[in-house]
């Protein structure tokens, strides 16, 4: 057995909520250096308004992460990480530690097992409202990323704190909720991609005996998870951030965005940064399934 030994008594709602926002937060400490390299890829090319003359131009991850370190500095790589962190918190905990919770409710009561369609719809609903209520965090988390490959005097925030303020000033409150439309498209596919394969590429492995309920598992169904999730997202990813970073009156609405990404790169600029994103969110979902798991089993233990 590797790891902690599944519990007798199922983990309440709480302790899933609370081991979520944990589990996600450790992931993202592991893996948010990946996510900053995904953004400036995604952003890469984009016209902006006014133009920022010297722009650096990255290329590959490893190129992106060692431009960044070269030109900006190690902590560049961890720029938005507070926000990153506050959004985990809040977002997790919701879409996945309520996931099996709002899945119950659309099982039909006396079904012996859950189908697709309730989890679907349970990924579905956990990824919308955990989109609106943690939006803001989101929307802080890619400017912050994004601000540091602009040139010095062009730089928008001086902080987390700063951004939250400038954009409340600037943009009024709904620029805090800009993107929410595509953040909910997005976080529904991945949701149902990342969850709902994960749920599934578990049940299938335990009930055919192939592998126990351990971390090795985990791991497996994680890392499948993490690659359809990215598969099916990336493309409405872009937009997203692409959208979330853009200064007021660059796009009118998110069709606009849409429509200037695809007339500049084509239908592969819905692909950029796919490597970047892969790594991230394929490591993002090891860690974070893992850490997950054993969390749940860490309460209960404390608890029995």
């Amino acid at each position: 057995m590797v790891g902690l030994k599944p519990p007798e008594v199922p983990p309440t709602a709480a302790v899933k909520f609370v081991s979520a926002g944990t589990a996600a937060c450790i992931a993202d400490l592991c893996t948010f250096p990946l996510d900053t390299a995904k953004v400036r890829l995604q952003i890469q090319g984009e016209v902006r308004i006014p133009r920022s003359s010297g722009a650096v131009e990255y290329r590959g991850v490893l190129g992106t992460l060692s431009t960044m370190v070269r030109t900006e500095g190690p902590r560049s790589l961890y720029s938005g990480l507070a926000a990153g962190l506050q959004r985990q918190m809040s977002f997790a905990s919701i879409r996945i530690g309520l996931y099996d919770s709002v899945k119950q409710l659309y099982t039909p009561k006396g079904a012996e097992s859950t189908g697709l369609a309730a989890r679907l719809l349970a990924g579905c609903t956990t990824g919308a409202v955990a989109v609106t209520c943690a939006q803001p965090t989101d929307v802080v988390k890619v400017r912050f990323q994004a601000n540091g490959a602009l040139a010095d005097g062009a730089r928008r925030y001086s902080g987390t704190v700063d951004a939250y303020r400038t954009i409340a000033r600037e943009e009024g409150v709904r620029g805090l909720w800009r993107g929410t439309l595509p953040n909910i498209a997005r976080n529904a596919i991945i949701n149902c991609g990342e969850l709902v394969t994960y749920d599934l590429i578990k049940d299938t492995l335990l009930r055919a005996q192939l592998m126990t309920d351990n971390v090795p598992c985990h791991f497996v169904a994680a890392f499948g998870a993490g690659f359809c999730a990215t598969v099916v997202a990336s493309p409405v990813d872009v937009v997203k951030t692409r959208y979330m970073n853009a200064g007021p009156g660059q796009y009118r609405n998110v069709l606009s965005c849409l429509l200037a990404l695809l007339m500049q790169d084509g239908l592969a600029g819905f692909y950029k940064g796919f490597v970047p994103s892969f790594l991230r969110l394929g490591s993002w979902n090891v860690v974070m399934f893992v850490s997950y798991e054993q969390l749940q089993r860490a309460v209960a233990l404390a608890q029995s």
